[in-house]
């Protein structure tokens, strides 16, 4: 039977724009062992699949540093601190990343991307009847190109490597599991 383990000791051992690494020392259960452990500790995170009246997903193609290549992907983002809301933090990420809009969100679910490492949570948005209302407003250190998708080729896209974001992917895989339920969306 897995156990809860006891943390000893934490201290912080970095700072950094959009999360802080804390280092734990934890006693396992099982053995009684001292381990150190390390915890990416960040804000929440979003994820919005916006879809036009024709069935159109707002897509955002851009240069991802850790893969070092382009992807495809929906808008998402952190959660600032100044966000009164989740909902208000994925609609404000979708208008600044695409200048799309809605006033129709809808829960999707939410995952945690990686509880091994990281203390946070992904949350998954579906906004409906989306509309261009504005041109795009993007941060300084963004560079994001909006692509319509037609609905029908995701699962293409994603079974042929296009679309590889994980938490992308959980959206996609939310969606689909919400359609599946008596009352789809």
């Amino acid at each position: 039977m897995s156990r809860i383990w006891k943390k000893q000791a934490s201290r912080y051992v970095g700072h950094y724009p959009v999360f802080n690494l804390r280092q734990d020392v934890c006693i396992s259960p099982r053995t009684g062992k001292e381990h150190t452990i390390y915890v990416f500790e960040t804000r929440d995170w979003i994820n919005i699949i916006p879809l036009t009246p024709d069935q159109q997903v707002v897509m955002v193609r851009q240069y991802r540093f850790g893969s070092e290549q382009m992807t495809l992907e929906t808008p998402g983002g952190l959660v600032d601190h100044a966000d009164p809301s989740i909902i208000h933090a994925a609609r404000r990420e979708m208008l600044e990343e695409t200048g799309y809009d809605s006033d129709e969100f809808i829960s999707l679910g939410a995952v945690r991307p990686n509880p091994a490492l990281q203390n946070n949570t992904s949350h998954s948005f579906l906004a409906l009847n989306v509309q261009c209302v504005r041109e795009q407003n993007l941060d300084a250190g963004e560079d994001i190109q909006v692509e319509l998708v037609p609905l029908q080729e995701i699962p293409r896209l994603i079974l042929n490597g296009t679309i590889d974001h994980s938490i992308v992917l959980n959206a996609f895989y939310l969606y689909e599991l919400n359609q599946r339920r008596d009352n789809p969306l």
